[in-house]
């Protein structure tokens, strides 16, 4: 699918991840305007309903600057249990990270939004399930020292070396780099049969 030739939209991100991941199938935005939200957590949300209020918010906030244009939207929200893991912007918290997935299952949250120029709103939020092998003090250091974590959901980047680490995962690859592609596109397709009518 191509949208490029179809009604404009607006990817409010400036995740170059998303955009590779768009661009994977074949998907341009017309444009990018990154998403200026506070995305801290409110002190009782769990990571699913996070991931959706996020995106959500980041649509409606760029199409209050695009009112013009469809407004796609995203987030990323990694969790251990109920407990949401940072985006790592330090090698403490990274290191963090790593301890808690080590060994263990995690989930990754995948929120897509999608505003219509009218205001119409659709959304999707979608898990995968990631197993993590033990890591040992070698293994952390050397990822550490590798700096694919700065800026990642979780500390981690399951499209670089981290992917040597995950002896499972269970849904959709794509939402764990930083876009679920299917649930994209579905949405996108969406747009199109709209704007047709």
């Amino acid at each position: 699918m191509t949208v490029s030739s179809n009604p404009e939209f607006v990817l409010a991100s400036a995740s170059p991840r998303r955009i590779e991941l768009l661009a994977q199938i074949g998907i341009v935005p017309h444009s990018v305007i990154p998403a200026d939200i506070d995305e801290t957590p409110n002190s009782t949300e769990l990571p699913r309903p996070l991931a959706a209020r996020l995106a959500r918010e980041k649509a409606i906030a760029v199409a209050t600057q695009a009112p013009d244009r469809w407004i796609l939207a995203a987030d990323t929200v990694v969790a251990v249990g109920r407990r949401i893991l940072p985006k790592a912007e330090d090698e403490a918290v990274a290191e963090s990270c790593l301890g808690l997935l080590s060994g263990r299952a995690h989930r990754v949250y995948g929120g897509v939004a999608l505003v219509s120029p009218e205001g119409h709103l659709r959304e999707r939020c979608v898990m995968t399930r990631v197993k993590f092998k033990r890591l040992d003090d070698a293994e952390r250091r050397a990822y550490l020292d590798l700096g694919e974590w700065q800026g990642k959901a979780g500390g981690y980047a399951i499209q670089g070396r981290a992917a040597a680490y995950v002896s499972a995962i269970s849904g959709s690859y794509s939402n764990v780099v930083g876009l679920p592609l299917f649930e994209t596109a579905s949405l996108l397709k969406g747009m199109e049969g709209e704007s047709a009518t």
